[in-house]
Order: C-alpha cells, then sequence, then structure tokens
C-alpha cells in the first residue's frame, strides 16, 4: 500500500508542478484508503467468520438429525450434572466435606458414558481403583508413622515404587479393559498419602473420597439407565447387519462394473489412500473390512450390561457376534480383490467379459442374496431354514466352471500352448518325434491338462470377434482410457519394428490374465461362504434365535414358482 502511495505522489508531482499541490491534502487521502482498505479486511472477516459459524451450526444440527440419540444423551448429562449439584447443596450433612464434593462431579463427568455398557465398565474400574488404593494407602500410611523423623522419605519412597508397579502391570497386553482403573487407583493413593500426611486425616480422606465418589457414580448410572438407555449390544447387533448389506452392495457393484467394462478415467486419491469416498462399491467393504476396532470396542462394553430386550439371559454369546462379522471380514477381502480388478491398469476387452456374461452375473446375484437372506436372519434373530441356503450361489458357480473348462483358451495366450505347438522333428520312417525328450513325471502332468486343450484344435483357433456366437450383445465397450493402455503399453517396447507383435501378443496375455483373475476371486468368494454360514449357525443356536416360519416361507415360494411358470407359458 505504501508503494501505490508513493507511485501516487508521484504521478501527481509529474503531471503538475510541485508547488500547486498540498501534501497535507495528499496524507489525508492516503489515511482514507488505508481506513478503507482496513474496513474493507474487517469485514470480510467478520462475513467469513459468520459463515464458518452458519457452516458448524448447520453440520451440528444435521448430526442430532442422523442421530438423535446424541441429543438425548447430552440432555441426560446436563441433568445428571444438576442433580449431583442440587444434592450436595441439599444436605446438610454434606456441606463440612464441600472440598471432597467435586470429586462426585468429576465421577459423573468420567463415568457417564454414552451405552449402559460402557458406564457400567468405568463404573466398576473406578469403584475398584478407589477401594484397592484406599486400603492400600491406610496400610503404607500406618508404616509411614512408625519411620519417625523418616515418614516423608518413606512416603515418597512410597509413591514412587506404586506408581512404577501399578504402571507397569498396565502395560500388559490383558489387562488394557481396566487401564482407567489402573488411573484411579494411581490419582486415589497419591490423594490419600499427600493430603491424609497434612491433615492427618488418613481415614477421613479415603472413606469420604469413596463415597462422593459412589454417590456421583449412582447418580449417572441411574440417569442413564432409566432415562432412554443405549445398548452397546444393540449397537453391536445393529452394526453386524450392516455389514452383511454393505458387503452384498459392493459384491453386485464390483460384478456389474466390471462386465459392463466400467473403468475409473482417474481413480480418486481417497480410494488410492483407504479413505472415506461417496462410492457405494467402495464403501461397502470398506466399512465391514475397518469395523474391526468398533467391533472390539462394542463387545467390551456389551458384556457387562444385563440381560435386557431380546438379549435375554446371562452370558449372552456377544463373541458369536464378533466371530460371524470376522467371517463376513473374510469374504469381504475377496470383494476388495474383486474391486481391485476394476481399478487395475490392465483390463480384459469386452468381448472376452461377455463370454462369461451370464455366468459372472449369475454368481453375483446369488452370492449378494445370500449375504442379504444373513443379514436378515442376524436383524430378526432367526435361525435358518432347513433348505440350503448355498445350493443356488454353488450351482451357479459351478456352472461358471463348467464355462471355463469349455472356454479356457480366452483365459490364456493360446498360441504359446505347449500341446499345441510343440517343436517336432521327421523320422527316417516318417514318424514325428519330439525334439525334447520329456521325463515320466511331465507326461503325466500332460494327461491332466484340462478338457479343453484335449479336443480343442489350438492351431485353428477363431478369431477374438468369432469365440462366442452364442453370447449376448455387449453392454459396454472399451473406454478410451483402456485404449490408452493399449497404446501405452506398445509404445513402451515396440520402438523396433520386429517387436510390435511380441509387445501386442504380451499385452493380450496379459489382458486375458487379468479376466481370470476376476473368475478366480469369484469362485473363491463363494467357497468361503461355507465359513460364514457355520458361523452363523453357531451363533444362532447359542443365542436361542427363533425357528423360522416354515409355513410362510414355503407359501412365498409356492406363489412365486407359480407366478413364473405362468410367465414362463406365456
Amino acid at each position: 500500500m505504501a508503494a501505490k502511495m508513493g507511485s501516487l505522489r508521484e504521478k501527481l508531482l509529474s503531471m503538475r508542478g510541485g508547488s500547486e499541490i498540498n501534501f497535507d491534502d495528499i496524507e489525508s487521502l492516503e489515511d482514507r484508503i488505508n481506513c478503507r482498505c482496513s474496513y474493507r479486511c474487517l469485514v470480510d472477516g467478520i462475513v467469513s467468520s459468520w459463515q464458518q459459524l452458519q457452516d458448524m451450526v448447520t453440520k451440528a444440527v444435521e448430526m442430532g438429525r442422523s442421530d438423535h440419540r446424541k441429543i438425548i444423551f447430552s440432555v441426560k448429562m446436563g441433568l445428571a450434572l444438576m442433580l449431583i449439584s442440587f444434592l450436595i447443596y441439599l444436605k446438610e450433612s454434606l456441606k463440612e466435606f464441600s472440598r471432597y464434593s467435586v470429586w462426585a462431579i468429576i465421577t459423573v463427568v468420567v463415568v457417564f458414558e454414552f451405552s449402559i455398557g460402557a458406564t457400567l465398565s468405568k463404573g466398576f474400574n473406578r469403584a475398584v481403583g478407589t477401594l484397592s488404593a484406599g486400603g492400600l494407602g491406610l496400610g503404607m500410611a500406618h508404616l509411614s508413622q512408625l519411620a519417625g523423623e523418616w515418614e516423608e522419605a518413606f512416603i515418597i519412597i512410597s509413591i514412587f515404587s506404586t506408581g512404577f508397579f501399578v504402571t507397569y502391570i498396565k502395560l500388559y497386553p490383558t489387562m488394557k479393559p481396566y487401564e482407567y482403573g489402573f488411573r484411579v487407583f494411581l490419582l486415589t493413593y497419591v490423594i490419600v498419602m499427600v493430603s491424609g500426611n497434612r491433615t492427618r486425616e488418613f481415614i477421613q480422606t479415603a472413606i469420604t473420597r469413596f463415597l462422593f465418589i459412589a454417590l456421583g457414580a449412582s447418580v449417572g448410572f441411574g440417569i442413564n439407565l432409566l432415562i432412554y438407555p443405549i445398548w452397546a449390544g444393540e449397537d453391536l447387533h445393529n452394526l453386524v447387519v450392516k455389514n452383511f448389506m454393505g458387503v452384498a452392495t459392493s459384491l453386485e457393484g464390483c460384478v456389474n462394473g466390471y462386465l459392463n467394462c466400467i473403468e475409473y478415467e482417474r481413480i480418486p486419491s481417497k480410494i488410492l489412500t483407504y479413505e472415506a469416498y461417496d462410492d457405494p462399491c467402495y464403501n461397502g467393504y470398506r466399512a465391514a473390512v475397518q469395523s474391526t476396532s468398533q467391533e472390539d470396542a462394542l463387545l467390551g462394553f456389551a458384556i457387562w450390561e444385563p440381560p435386557h430386550g431380546p438379549y435375554r439371559g446371562f452370558g449372552y454369546p456377544w463373541k458369536n457376534y464378533v466371530k460371524v462379522s470376522g467371517s463376513l471380514r473374510h469374504c469381504a477381502f475377496m470383494v476388495m480383490a474383486l474391486h481391485g480388478c476394476i481399478l487395475s491398469e490392465i483390463q480384459a476387452p469386452p468381448e472376452r467379459r461377455q463370454v462369461f456374461f451370464n455366468e459372472l452375473r449369475r454368481v453375483g446375484i446369488e452370492g449378494a442374496k445370500v449375504l442379504r437372506e444373513l443379514g436378515g436372519k442376524v436383524k430378526r434373530m432367526e435361525k435358518l431354514s432347513p433348505v440350503d441356503i448355498l445350493c443356488e450361489v454353488q450351482e451357479a458357480a459351478e456352472d461358471l466352471q463348467n464355462k471355463i473348462d469349455k472356454k479356457s483358451f480366452i483365459l490364456v495366450n493360446s498360441e504359446s500352448w505347449e500341446i499345441g505347438n510343440r517343436a517336432t522333428k521327421v523320422h527316417r520312417d516318417g514318424q514325428l518325434e519330439d525334439l525334447i525328450d520329456f521325463d515320466y513325471d511331465e507326461k503325466r502332468i500332460l494327461e491332466h491338462k484340462s478338457r479343453s486343450e484335449a479336443v480343442l484344435d489350438l492351431r485353428s483357433l477363431p478369431s477374438s470377434g468369432a469365440w462366442d456366437s452364442e453370447k449376448p450383445s455387449p453392454t459396454g465397450a472399451a473406454s478410451p482410457l483402456q485404449v490408452e493402455k493399449q497404446m501405452f503399453w506398445s509404445a513402451g517396447i515396440s520402438a523396433l519394428n520386429g517387436q510390435i507383435m511380441e509387445s501386442s501378443k504380451t499385452y493380450e496375455s496379459a489382458s486375458a490374465l487379468s479376466l481370470a483373475t476376476f473368475v478366480s476371486l469369484l469362485i473363491e468368494f463363494v467357497a468361503r461362504l461355507q465359513n460364514l454360514v457355520d458361523a452363523f449357525e453357531e451363533l444362532s443356536i447359542k443365542a436361542n434365535y427363533k425357528e423360522p416360519n416354515i409355513g410362510q416361507v414355503e407359501e412365498q415360494n409356492g406363489i412365486f414358482s407359480r407366478l413364473h411358470s405362468k410367465l414362463t407359458k406365456q
């Protein structure tokens, strides 16, 4: 700004004589311009802050609308703090202990958690830590008094020793759920030893602290349990159901996207760094794979909760929910790999994908159907029906495997097959003889080649345009990105004229193998479903799920079968 004012002054001096210009007017003009700029910056800052405040309020309101339990939990927290403060000021007998009342308020703030299980877990840790530390503190205080003039040194050494051993034990892996209890233990012990040594009221300090902590924990737990209780077990149940539906959506999206030759022109960086992204095919399996820590936390809280609602009986098998989710995650890894085939640099041409169009699509539909049915069974807490739930998807996988046996030449570079292109020489008697003398093991391996190798004349294979005359019309064509990939692949090797054909064959072989990868991953997914069904059946038995309404299922199946028969006749 100073540079601009200087240039303004120089222009005025050049345009008019210096004697005719009033420099006081120029300085006042500069001050007005500076004031305007400062005012403009101030206004822009106020407007920007107001917009940020509006955005924050909008997000807060949207968070409350998406999950109304968060608003209820906040109301319960305010009510608990109000009630504990009211009780402290109401009781005359508690006024003399007002210096300890802060522990009741701190207990409400710390113990009051979102779910009942988390509140019980923290309350138990706080109670055990306070009691054990108070007892140990009283014992060490009595010993310190016997030390005479070494009392303070004894207290300091005891604090160091207790802090060392308790912290070291807390780091043991199995003690992780009780970490909060160890922290409370250390805090209580130090307060009892230091405060008691100053006031000589060791017993009163320990007992008063415990009573106020018990008061705060009782108020917090009572309000959390009696007013719209939020259960961690129910959240774990709903999370498992959500993961089933998400993986099913991802499976269908991957299969349909691959058959429709959908490709990303540019893969989003959030997918490459495994971050949340608004892609249902990606978010479905990502949520299932990433929910391990959330499930473990909910499991740790759910085992503390008393029987409630449909989760009746003590020792409810919450661990089996995590086991079912682990089996689902094992299947979700295959869906992640299928999505990786869509994101890969080397893609199979559309005409080759169309050869297995019907079989791949059927496996995807039936696999997603199994996942949704299992998710619905978990949601309704219902056992499986006597009919094998995997019958249809396994039959679809077998049809796909049979199609692969018949059309396996599409999945590899058939021109390089050893069985069709083996070098030979002519005997004197006119018979052909191999140039290479294969031993017995190699002959035995060749006897187990696939059926298509034994019956096809590999030297007279049809061109790619006539590979499958009975396939449906393609639903997608090669994208410009795929053409660029092919040109880039070829351009990287074909600097010499003699290598152009070699580079083309290399890319063709790699693209065919990418189709084989997708097919094999889908069949592996079907194979992993059996472990998922076994885990669900174990859960349904231990959790005492209700029996399915077989009559209603048979009636629905009968209606659909009759409708299907009428449509086929027409």
